[in-house]
């Protein structure tokens, strides 16, 4: 166990600087909450024991977790399922046993690499629609994994490849990897972040896909109980969670994108936790009020404009290094919180991932752009652009997104381009910045390593509509692939964090992308609410209710 708490926290530096006994099985539970009132804010106060979150978005994006892409999927994930391995709630930089007993160990054999995976036993999924609740086995978690690494029924499929699922027992699994994988890759793979949730495959099987989406079943502390896309989804309490009987009687999630309004409504006491502003003195301002409580919680994500080279005038270099020559950082890093952002001058943040580029060696390199009108507009005028030109681009509804585009607008009419920005639902951003909608692509995010930051956003296979496993290369970038793969297969990590390194300056070099900033996330809860856990970290992006979440009212 040492050893792996030992992985565990080389793991965490890997990215920071770069869930009893056998029983009968219940009958369908009684409803312990009233049916939910849409336009309601509760439907029974906090001290009764319901959590109330106010979050940033209008929905959920997707209720299947193997397509989750904001933090409203993420957040609602975290508590309805697990992981055969989880990040310690409230601390990223530990990994432990979730679903398996113990870490999982490999070996070595014809020379694939094997990993046996012994499960606990007497966990029981949720009770369903259409299927009552019963022991997880391996069946489940095999259904779950080969879903997890299908590409017609996963958005993480890429990062399963090769990957072959075996039931040894009821209780025991083995996963066969044809090349071997560090278990600084492999680990995440498994665990409450990618697409590592074990979803009730007799419910799926039993009741359909689609309806398991409408009333989605897993074994978390939370159970499903209602959703009103723009009012709320209501989880209840699992008293049959394998952790212990959740100290919460449930947890209400309001949709309340509009800032001023979760604002007041936290003051008013309506809601116990909301999703922080990242504006200046917004954190400040909130703990004026009495009882508030304001967290600033890591990892964060990084910021970049990607440009999309697939939609013209975007394919020619000198329109987009025009681009960056017009842009100024600052004004963009104070739009958000002092105490939230830090600047990125490369592709990865030497803070986010080993093989990032530090800020010094990036001005070294000459591959830091300063803010310079005179030559943007040069550069457009021999490019054919002396008049600049117009160009369509979606925003998320969330203030990071919108608030950030605004300033891109003002920024590139100073040099005659034009934007016509539309604000829709975060959800529908996503779906149509994947459709190549827009000429330059915001993107704000986190992966557990550099090869999958690098992979996902920069290498050929993972082009938003031709990949071989789209993903999210908004750039259509196809010139480092070998980088990255060589990257991938060396075992010496002096070499790996060389081969990223050069990656990132040939993307800088071909003005591929423009890195904005570094920024982590905060909430404000009311000082009766105790998470039960430090707040250190949290992949899951929200600061994490489970069977330890109280309130002390």
């Amino acid at each position: 166990m040492k050893f792996y708490r030992l992985l565990s926290i080389i793991f965490c530096l890997f990215v920071l600087c770069i869930n009893g006994l056998e029983g009968s099985l219940p009958a369908f539970a009684e409803d312990p909450l009233p049916i939910v009132s849409p336009g309601e804010i509760s439907e029974i106060p906090s001290d009764k024991g319901i959590l109330r979150f106010g979050i940033h978005t209008s929905k959920i994006g997707n209720f299947d977790p193997d397509y989750a892409k904001g933090s409203e999927d993420n957040t609602y994930a975290d508590m309805v399922f697990n992981s055969l391995l989880r990040y310690v709630p409230g601390d990223s930089s530990q990994m432990e046993p979730d679903l398996a007993i113990k870490m999982p160990e490999f070996e070595i054999r014809h020379g694939r690499q094997i990993w046996t995976i012994q499960l606990r036993k007497g966990i029981l999924f949720h009770e369903g629609p259409y299927s009552k609740s019963y022991e997880l086995t391996a069946d489940d978690v095999i259904y779950s994994l080969e879903k997890a690494a299908d590409p017609s029924r996963s958005a993480k499929f890429g990062s399963y490849s090769g990957m072959k699922f075996k039931r040894v027992d009821t209780h025991i699994i083995e996963i066969t990897i044809e090349n071997p994988m560090s278990p600084l890759f492999f680990l995440p793979l498994l665990a409450n972040r990618e697409g590592g949730f074990i979803l009730s495959k007799h419910a799926i099987e039993t009741g359909g896909y689609d309806n398991f989406i409408q009333h989605p079943v897993g074994t978390g502390p939370f159970k499903f109980k209602r959703y009103a896309a723009g009012e709320k989804l209501v989880l209840i309490a699992n008293e049959n969670y394998f952790r212990g009987k959740p100290l919460l009687n449930g947890v209400e999630v309001h949709f309340i994108p509009d800032n001023k309004k979760r604002e007041a409504t936290f003051n008013s006491g309506r809601v116990d936790v909301i999703y922080g502003v990242g504006d200046p003195g917004w954190i400040e301002q909130m703990e004026r009020e009495p009882g508030a409580i304001g967290d600033v919680f890591g990892p964060g994500v990084t910021g970049l404009f990607h440009f999309n080279t697939a939609i013209k005038p975007m394919d020619d270099i000198r329109i987009r290094q025009a681009i960056t020559l017009a842009l100024d950082r600052k004004i963009f890093l104070e739009a958000s919180s002092k105490r939230l952002v830090a600047p990125v001058f490369a592709p990865m943040s030497s803070q986010f991932l080993p093989g990032g580029l530090s800020n010094d060696k990036t001005k070294a390199l000459g591959l830091s752009v300063g803010k310079n009108l005179e030559k943007a507009r040069q550069l457009l005028v021999q490019a054919g652009y002396a008049n600049g030109f117009s160009m369509d681009l979606v925003t998320s509804e969330k203030r990071l997104y919108r608030k950030t585009y605004q300033i891109l607008k003002a920024q590139l009419e100073k040099i005659g381009i034009h934007v016509n920005l539309q604000v829709v639902a975060h959800s529908k951003m996503h779906k149509r910045i994947r459709q190549d909608a827009n000429p330059i692509v915001l993107y704000f995010a986190f992966r557990p390593n550099a090869d999958s930051y690098l992979r996902g956003f920069f290498h050929s296979d993972s082009i938003v509509t031709t990949g071989i496993k789209p993903r999210t290369n908004f750039s259509h970038y196809v010139k480092i692939d070998k980088l990255i793969d060589n990257a991938f297969t060396t075992i010496h990590p002096n070499q790996q964090i060389n081969l990223w390194e050069q990656a990132q300056i040939r993307i800088l070099y071909d003005a591929m992308v423009y890195p904005l900033f570094d920024i982590n996330d905060c909430a404000l809860r009311q000082d009766y609410v105790d998470y039960g856990h430090p707040l250190i970290s949290s992949l899951a992006g929200y600061p994490q209710f489970n069977e330890k979440t109280c309130i002390n009212k």
